[in-house]
């Protein structure tokens, strides 16, 4: 069985500086598990390893779409197993670095998927009535697209209803079918994952936000625009890209837009640690505690050599 470290939780908390310096000691490789970090040119909004940190540890499942091609949970499996396997191959431990829930639980537990067929949806136009609940839209996006569901607040009828209308045109809306026992995982795995008192961690993702915005964010969606990317794509829809389209657009303030999105990823962070909390094999670690970000590098490096008998 293929040896995995897996690191979790939500943004900002510092998933992928824990993960970098565990590989810098101990000669692992990382492997992405987010969702929007396989699109080329989304960079400063999704917080992507630098080139610099790629050069120094090899990252796999990084900018390795464009941002107007589909990316699925299924492929994701796929693509992450492959990765897995070969680093194993190498003698090397993989370090998988997520904060998209349902693609590392899918990964870690072996789900399976079946292809939900378009034209049921198509024909059914129902849920564009603006009589029904978006508790009851909400539900119907989880069993055609539970990977745009994941993203979406449960309340946010405007973006359930475009995801739902994506879902009749594009290819690969899936549904869970079957998965394996929780407390079986598909790889030998060590698990952690990493939480922080809330009113830091939102302190984090506003301090984030506000850099990302002074490393040209902006300019970054301006350029995507302009090599072709529809305002509309999936990759847009993430978290701060939509609200610079709307700046870009005139629609709304940069001041409204950073507000916005400082509130919609403290809502994401929520969302993240309720999905990985019902994952009942993760040892969780406090990084808001009084023990240094050394000591609990120190204490991690130790657990992880001992676990996979790394000298």
């Amino acid at each position: 069985m293929n040896r995995l470290l897996v690191i979790v939780g939500p943004t900002a908390v510092g998933k992928s500086k824990l993960a970098f310096l565990l590989a810098q000691r101990l000669n692992c490789e990382i492997i992405s598990g987010d969702s929007m970090c396989v699109y080329r040119g989304l960079d400063i909004g999704t917080a992507k390893p630098s080139l610099e940190e790629r050069q120094l540890i090899p990252h796999h499942l990084i900018d390795i779409k464009n941002p107007d091609e589909p990316f699925s949970v299924v492929e994701f499996q796929k693509l992450a197993a492959e990765a897995i396997g070969e680093v194993n191959q190498k003698g090397r431990l993989p370090i998988l670095v997520g904060g998209t829930g349902l693609y590392v639980q899918a990964l870690l537990e072996g789900f399976r998927f079946s292809i939900t067929p378009k034209t049921s949806l198509r024909d059914d136009l129902s849920w564009q009535d603006d009589s029904i609940a978006a508790q009851d839209l909400y539900h119907r996006l989880q069993l055609v697209d539970p990977v745009s569901a994941f993203r979406i607040h449960p309340n946010d009828r405007k973006r359930i209803i475009r995801a739902l209308e994506v879902a009749t045109t594009e290819n690969l809306p899936i549904s869970q079918t079957k998965l394996s026992s929780s407390a079986e995982r598909v790889f030998d795995c060590l698990i952690f994952g990493l939480n922080m008192e809330r009113q830091t961690l939102y302190q984090r993702i506003d301090t984030r936000v506000d850099q990302m915005i002074d490393s040209g964010w902006i300019n970054e969606t301006v350029a995507l625009i302009k090599d072709g990317i529809a305002p509309e794509s999936t990759a847009l829809q993430a978290i701060g890209y939509k609200d610079m389209v709307s700046v870009i657009k005139g629609r709304v303030s940069m001041e409204d837009a950073v507000l916005q999105i400082k509130r919609a990823s403290r809502r994401y962070a929520k969302r993240q640690l309720t999905w990985f909390r019902r994952m009942p094999y993760i040892q969780w670690l406090d990084m808001s505690t009084d023990i240094s970000a050394e000591q609990i590098l120190d204490a991690v490096t130790v657990l992880v050599a001992e676990r996979f008998a790394i000298k």
